[in-house]
């Protein structure tokens, strides 16, 4: 499957919405220079659609990229079909598959704004394999491992 970015986007923080940038530095083993959430753990990188973006606007609600938390918000990949270990390329970076969907509630921040987050249900998050530069012009793809 393959997809296009149109937003990178990081915080400082754990549990607010993250901010729009140019571009994001993934780092082998970490996740993105800069964000809260890199370190060693299985939940480097997070993706959401810009389809189930857009379906929750749907519902009055104004959102911007980075609102539900995500790193990237992509166009033409149904996350929904992705598996566990399968691989994201995008550019030099390589990331895999290791959980779809999140359970506990929605950071009291992030409830605020949008209501219940679509990360506990169409979140997809990945660990870096190979680092690389990514911004929102960037080509990737999904393959099964």
């Amino acid at each position: 499957m393959r997809f296009r970015v149109e937003a990178v986007c990081i915080s400082n923080k754990r549990g607010v919405p993250k901010k729009p940038v140019e571009e994001i530095e993934l780092i082998k083993d970490f996740g993105i220079k800069g964000d809260a959430h890199a370190g060693q753990g299985h939940r480097q990188i997070s993706f959401l659609a810009a389809e189930d973006i857009e379906k929750k606007k749907g519902g009055g609600i104004d959102l911007k990229p980075g609102d539900f938390a995500e790193n990237m918000v992509t166009r033409g990949i149904d996350w929904s079909k992705v598996e566990i270990g399968g691989r994201v390329a995008i550019g030099e970076a390589e990331m895999e598959v290791t959980q779809i969907g999140k359970e506990g509630p929605t950071p009291q921040e992030i409830y605020d704004k949008v209501g219940k987050s679509i990360m506990l249900e169409k979140g997809v998050f990945a660990k870096v394999l190979k680092g690389g530069i990514i911004n929102a012009k960037s080509r990737g793809h999904y393959c099964i491992r």
